[in-house]
């Protein structure tokens, strides 16, 4: 991008929660905080004093997939982010001490999760509907297994684990191809190769009903169905059911449950997309007297998909939001960064913006119909509701999808 001043340099780990055994829970998240604490010639203050001087920044975060550190900064400085980099996901300390002071840090991390409802009713949907699966645990592990963490398991981890297999650099902005591949090449020259390979097997979903009793001003709703894979060929389709249904402020839930009967202030959908997996859920807060009510409408709309034909004005403004937010992130290089990465990740190649554009206008009515047949089938909806509901019960007939 030669007319941006910018450079954002990602390196991107292809491993994280899920591809960690039950005791491991929560590894990959505490490495990452680790990294951070200081390597073999730089100390946590120094790392953070030389980001500071030049005004980069720089940040990181763990997904149940993949792990990433960035680092966006003036281009004349690329060379020193590759240098922090490359030490960091190299030669990172891992000193006792630092370990036994960033426990703190994640335990705190966790009881936030648990203080914030909205974060925390996705995380109870999700473990209840991957039960006894890595994609059902939480990121962060818990309590018990960040607590057992000691130097010599973080250790054996992080060389198993941030080896050149493993690892894939991102870097968009005002840089010349060949000379960032010579930098790249020569700042991690010295990555291991091997490492232990990875154990995927696909959850099998489990369509449950959890109602937690939890004294909150309100009700916290999680709905959702099954969805498609990255690299499914339903996937541009799901997305543009996605947007109509709840991606924007013009969505049907947004309009019936907000605007129309004044349900709820946040309603929303999403799709979680991974490679042999997906899900589609839809999350409101509202009244604790009125999640049923809530329900209801949710659990309407979902039949209407099925049952109505897609009115074209509908279809044409879902694929139009779209398009113009995929082409207005993509004008930043961050944005640019980490969507190369996650092409690379599923897809080994890259997908140039019209290729993307084109698979979205190839979507019909008809498409966005029969997807909607296949994810919202009779018995496929799972709910679960945070909030003071004691005594709430979530009939079998309320949820179906007929």
């Amino acid at each position: 991008m030669p007319h941006v001043r910018s450079v954002s340099v990602g390196v991107w780990l292809t491993r994280g929660s899920r591809h960690e055994s039950p005791e491991e829970s929560g590894i990959a998240h505490f490495v990452e905080h680790m990294l951070f604490k200081g390597t073999a010639s730089r100390t946590a203050e120094g790392i953070a004093q030389e980001i500071d001087a030049i005004g980069g920044q720089m940040d990181a975060f763990t997904a149940k997939e993949y792990a990433s550190y960035y680092i966006k900064v003036l281009d004349e400085h690329l060379p020193l982010a590759l240098d922090i980099l490359s030490d960091i996901v190299m030669r990172p300390a891992l000193d006792p001490d630092d370990i036994e002071r960033e426990k703190k840090v994640v335990l705190e991390e966790i009881k936030m999760v648990e203080d914030t409802p909205d974060d925390l009713v996705h995380e109870l949907f999700t473990e209840h509907f991957w039960p006894d699966h890595p994609l059902g645990r939480p990121i962060l592990g818990t309590k018990d297994t960040v607590e057992s963490f000691s130097a010599e398991v973080l250790r054996d981890y992080f060389t198993g684990t941030y080896t050149a297999p493993n690892l894939i650099v991102a870097i968009v902005g005002n840089v010349d191809h060949d000379e960032v591949r010579a930098r790249v090449a020569a700042a991690f020259a010295n990555l291991p190769g091997g490492g232990r390979p990875a154990v995927e097997a696909p959850p099998v979903v489990l369509p449950h009903v959890l109602i937690r009793n939890k004294e909150l001003e309100q009700s916290h709703v999680c709905l959702g169905t099954r969805g498609y894979r990255q690299d499914h060929a339903e996937r541009f389709s799901s997305a543009v059911l996605n947007t109509i249904l709840g991606g924007s402020m013009s969505s049907r839930l947004f309009q019936n449950v907000r605007e129309k009967r004044g349900l709820a202030y946040a309603v929303f959908s999403g799709m979680v997309s991974y490679r042999d997996t997906g899900s589609m859920t839809i999350y409101a807060g509202c009244a604790n007297d009125a999640v049923e009510e809530l329900i209801d409408v949710v659990v309407a709309e979902l039949r209407r998909f099925k049952e109505e034909p897609l009115p074209e004005s509908e279809l044409r403004r879902a694929k139009d939001h779209l398009k113009g937010s995929l082409m207005l992130n993509l004008e930043s290089t961050s944005s640019r960064m980490s969507h190369l990465a996650r092409q690379e990740i599923y897809f080994g190649r890259h997908f140039g913006l019209d290729e993307t554009v084109a698979g979205i206008e190839l979507v019909s009515g008809d498409d966005v119909h029969r997807v909607a047949r296949d994810l919202f089938e009779e018995r496929a909806l799972a709910a679960t509701v945070l909030g003071a509901v004691d005594g709430l019960e979530l009939a079998a007939e309320r949820l179906s999808l007929g």
